[in-house]
């Protein structure tokens, strides 16, 4: 038997072990969804205007790169701020970003913003139903909150809620924690405004999209679109001016859940790639710089330069001092998102209708007014 199949057979084997924890767990979230669904823990309601964009399964879907489209489509309209938990900061409670922000203080993806969007209002916080109040006091002008990543925290009642699967795995081939990658069963789908099936190929056929939307099954409420990633102008880390990958030999530096498409991306438009792989949201220390560097100066070939993406940028910035005395330049290569068959305009009109009613209706309400009172904790942990 060959070391694959072994490993496949000690992994399968593995699964099975854990399908009765996955059942005890999946019972625990269906209890909890249930006293949700039955107004016995109750959900506060607020009149600003709040978008939940999050997902099913533990992360890989490309929330971030769909948030910033958010972001763009808003903020010459109105007032935009995030809120994200913040994953894997070393800081507790509420904060909103400032000129002397990091990622160590907010989170490399509330960085990614803070960096990209200087007019956008971004905080953290652990728990959305008492953040948010604190940044409506904080920021009375904010006209519309992006909730990142807050698919499972029920305590909030969104007006709009954008739920995100990805084409390699979508959520109706997955199973629940931890035999599969599932926060919470199929069908807590059916709670979405808006489902958005991300990653797919540019090139995707109508047929295709027809079988993945019978797959999910929409309810008569929901709509489906399709998007897919693509790589926008590289630029550079230290001057911000932008590059090509041509005759470039790269050093890919990536701490994200899944590198393969953008490892294929890049051997198709340079010359040769090197990778150096690190966990999802990984922190670089000393250590990896210098493994970073010695790689560079080890390769042995000409027109070297390292490439990460804006994620691993933000928490490469930490040391920003150390590498801009480095020779050798360091590019961030951008994602952004594409809607699909020609639907970008639909799903456009559908996120700006929203906005400007609840905007009306919450200049015509007040202040940051919350309907409801909240009597649970979450069991889930969404981020």
């Amino acid at each position: 038997m060959g070391s694959k199949n072994i490993l496949y057979h000690i992994f399968s084997v593995v699964r099975i072990l854990l399908y009765p924890f996955a059942i005890i767990y999946g019972a625990l979230v269906w209890l909890r969804n249930r006293m949700y669904d039955a107004k016995f823990f109750t959900s506060i309601s607020f009149s600003v205007p709040v978008i939940t964009v999050g997902n099913l399964s533990t992360g890989g879907t490309g929330k971030t790169p769909h948030v910033e489209y958010l972001i763009r489509l808003l903020q010459y309209r109105f007032h935009v701020a995030t809120m994200s938990r913040g994953y894997k900061r070393h800081t507790q409670g509420f904060l909103v970003a400032d000129e002397k922000s990091n990622a160590l203080h907010i989170g490399d993806e509330p960085m990614q913003y803070h960096m990209k969007y200087p007019e956008l209002v971004v905080s953290v916080a652990e728990e959305r139903m008492i953040g948010i109040p604190s940044l409506l006091q904080r920021r009375p002008d904010v006209d519309v909150i992006l909730l990142d990543d807050a698919y499972q925290h029920r305590s909030v009642k969104a007006g709009l809620t954008i739920l995100i699967t990805d084409f390699a795995k979508p959520f109706y081939k997955d199973h629940i924690l931890p035999f599969g990658n599932l926060r919470e069963g199929r069908n807590a789908y059916k709670r979405a405004n808006i489902i958005i099936v991300s990653k797919c190929p540019l090139n995707m056929s109508v047929a295709q999209a027809q079988e993945i939307a019978a797959h999910i099954k929409p309810q008569p409420n929901q709509q489906v679109f399709f998007t897919g990633i693509h790589y926008d102008k590289p630029y550079d880390l230290i001057t911000g001016e932008q590059v090509s990958f041509t005759d470039k030999n790269i050093i890919l530096v990536c701490g994200i859940a899944r590198p393969e498409p953008l490892i294929a991306f890049l051997k198709s438009n340079a010359a040769d790639v090197h990778t150096l792989s690190y966990a999802d949201h990984h922190y670089f220390v000393t250590a990896d710089l210098e493994e970073i560097k010695a790689t560079c100066e080890n390769w042995d070939v000409p027109n070297k330069i390292i490439v990460t993406t804006e994620k691993d940028a933000a928490r490469l910035h930490l040391h920003i001092d150390k590498l801009s005395t480095w020779d050798v330049p360091i590019i961030v290569l951008p994602i952004a998102v594409t809607v699909l068959f020609n639907k970008g305009p639909e799903f456009d009109e559908a996120i700006m209708k929203y906005t400007e009613n609840a905007v009306a209706e919450h200049n015509n309400y007040g202040f940051g007014s919350a309907t409801e009172n909240t009597e649970a904790n979450d069991l889930t942990n969404p981020d």
